[in-house]
């Protein structure tokens, strides 16, 4: 399995958020929720419309069963409401094309899809080691790097130690970096 990487350059983060959001408010959606948030891409696709109509979120994550309680803030609200308005509670915030043969439910977007949108538009920056997680890790990075506060960012991501989740974010490749860079005896 191939690592990616957080998007470190917020000029960057800017620039797909822009390009998402002119091709498709859907796409846009998925990248920002998923920068603004500590979830897991199988956590965001099982998403609909009424989660997200509170102050919080609560969820039950797929991968380790946790119950989170998750603030959402008024940005994301309200960057939130154009893929939202005018849809029902009961809605998958990301749909897909299909729908379920049994009951003609729109199905969401598979992780598949989501890991397409990513690449597609990181690919247009130089972005070659990213896929769904990168959305997971780029929050945590810049959480990190705001700020400073690991032992909030463990809990945020589910972690128990603090070198696992520097190492996760990138920071620990980055210190390692700019200690040997230039260095020698």
């Amino acid at each position: 399995m191939n690592t990616v990487e957080p998007i470190r350059d917020l000029d960057i983060v800017a620039r797909i958020k822009w390009d998402l959001r002119k091709s498709s408010l859907r796409n846009y959606a998925l990248f920002i929720l998923g920068i603004n948030t500590a979830l897991r891409i199988s956590d965001i696709l099982k998403l609909k419309v009424g989660d997200l109509k509170q102050n919080e979120l609560y969820i039950r994550t797929t991968k380790t069963g946790k119950e989170i309680n998750l603030p959402i803030s008024d940005y994301l609200r309200r960057e939130l409401r154009p893929v939202m308005n005018g849809r029902a509670d009961h809605e998958y915030l990301f749909p897909s094309r299909q729908r379920k043969k049994i009951d003609g439910i729109q199905k969401s977007i598979d992780r598949s899809v989501a890991y397409r949108i990513l690449k597609k538009a990181g690919r247009k920056y130089g972005l070659h080691r990213i896929g769904t997680h990168t959305l997971r890790k780029t929050f945590a990075y810049h959480h990190y790097k705001d700020k400073k506060n690991v032992a909030v960012l463990m809990d945020l991501l589910g972690h128990q130690d603090e070198y696992i989740t520097l190492r996760y974010i990138g920071i620990a490749q980055d210190d390692i970096n700019k200690s040997v860079k230039g260095w020698h005896l």
